[in-house]
């Protein structure tokens, strides 16, 4: 049980350092902005993306959010991936751009089965 508390803290922070606080700090750069133009999205895209990825990373972090709440971030990031993906291949092809969301995808099934896993053995 307890490797399986550090798994899930060490994926799910890692979530909320990549999804949650590098957007909020790097959201308003040139080079954020340029990337999603670069994509075809307008500018308030941007906004209302990092707006969710912040509070979808919080609550994935904070014990006390329901669990019901937790389950819609844990989709919404899911689709968030998976559509950062294919933009990106969309407009670039093939390579590391269009990959790199299935990896963080891949940290944040580990949070999410060890998340499951933690749940069961408190029943």
């Amino acid at each position: 049980m307890k490797s399986t508390k550090i798994i899930y803290w060490t994926t799910t922070t890692l979530i909320f350092l990549f999804e949650g606080l590098m957007p909020a700090l790097t959201s308003h750069t040139e080079m954020a902005k340029e990337g999603l133009s670069h994509l075809g999205y307008p500018a308030y895209f941007g906004l209302a993306l990092v707006v969710f990825k912040v509070l979808g990373t919080l609550t994935l972090i904070i014990p006390q959010v329901p669990k019901t709440l937790k389950e819609w971030a844990y989709a919404g990031f899911v689709f968030d991936f998976i559509f950062a993906a294919i933009s990106h291949w969309a407009v670039d092809g093939l390579g590391m751009d269009a990959i790199f969301p299935f990896i963080v995808m891949a940290i944040l099934l580990v949070s999410y089965r060890t998340y499951h896993q933690l749940q069961a053995a408190e029943k």
